[in-house]
């Protein structure tokens, strides 16, 4: 795997002193205080907390979705200030369903970092091989800032007029990588219309993790296999989710593109259709 690493092999990193800098990114979309909370109960050693919905995420507007990307010179001045440069590795963490980690990922890699893995398994596996636990609040003051230089976008992102030209296009593929209940417009909780965009495949993460841990490279072929060299749209509720979809193909060599405003940005536009059938 090219973007995860085992807990071990961050224990060992850890041991030998390596310099990185290690970021605890789990959060809940339905309780804004999860993150803080979870981060002050216990962490890995030596992380750093990071808000996802109000760092990785700017303000949303009426459109553009429910969390859209962070502006590239606010995000680079961010990692600079925990000392973070082009050579810098940086380890993200959650509970293990890679949401916040694989945002994060996708934004740090697309500003120009190479260095950048997800923790297999999160904060339980680590637990699990023996790595230590602290309580105390980790903070960046004293730390000599770092110097990003920018580099050209890994991964296009596209607005809501060019899914609209690429839903009806039989060499494009729209994929919702919510869970199917949600994509099907069974449980809503968030947004005030249920359903997804029309014509979109249902991927929901969730296939890609078993027994707590992303899945082999083969066991993740399996669940693309049907994509047969269209172009690939990614998309979720409001563009976090569908980047551990987009983890998954990128470990995987699959090119793609993210809708980042999803779901929210669509429904925002009341004459703009939503379906709740299987695609």
């Amino acid at each position: 795997m090219k973007y995860i690493i085992e807990p071990e092999k961050l224990i060992e990193m850890m041991n030998d002193n390596m310099s990185m800098v290690i970021f605890d990114a789990r959060y809940s979309l339905m309780d804004d205080e999860y993150g803080i909370n979870a981060y002050l109960e216990g962490h890995i050693k030596d992380a750093f907390l990071i808000d996802v919905r109000n760092v990785l995420s700017k303000k949303p507007k009426e459109h553009g979705g429910n969390n859209p990307l962070q502006d590239k010179e606010v995000l680079k001045s961010f990692l600079e200030s925990y000392g973070i440069s082009n050579d810098t590795i940086v380890v993200i963490y959650d509970e293990g369903d890679f949401n916040g980690p694989a945002r994060m990922l996708f934004q740090l890699r697309n500003i120009g970092l190479e260095n950048v893995y997800i923790l297999n398994g999160g904060i339980e596996a680590y637990k699990l091989a023996g790595g230590q636990i602290e309580t105390r609040v980790n903070s960046n003051e004293k730390i000599e800032s770092g110097h990003i230089n920018m580099k050209e976008n890994e991964i296009e992102t596209v607005d809501i007029e060019y899914v609209k030209k690429k839903i009806e296009d039989e060499d494009s593929i729209l994929i919702d990588a919510r869970a199917r209940e949600r994509y099907l417009g069974e449980n809503e909780p968030m947004y005030p219309k249920a359903g997804h965009i029309p014509t979109a495949k249902n991927y929901p993460t969730g296939l890609l993790f078993e027994d707590g841990k992303f899945k082999d490279l083969s066991s993740l072929k399996d669940i693309f296999s049907d994509l047969n060299d269209k172009e690939i749209i990614l998309s979720c509720g409001s563009g976090i989710s569908a980047c551990v979809d987009s983890l998954a193909l990128r470990e995987l060599g699959i090119d793609h593109k993210i809708y980042i405003g999803s779901f929210s940005d669509w429904i925002s536009y009341p004459d703009n259709e939503v379906s709740t059938s299987e695609e």
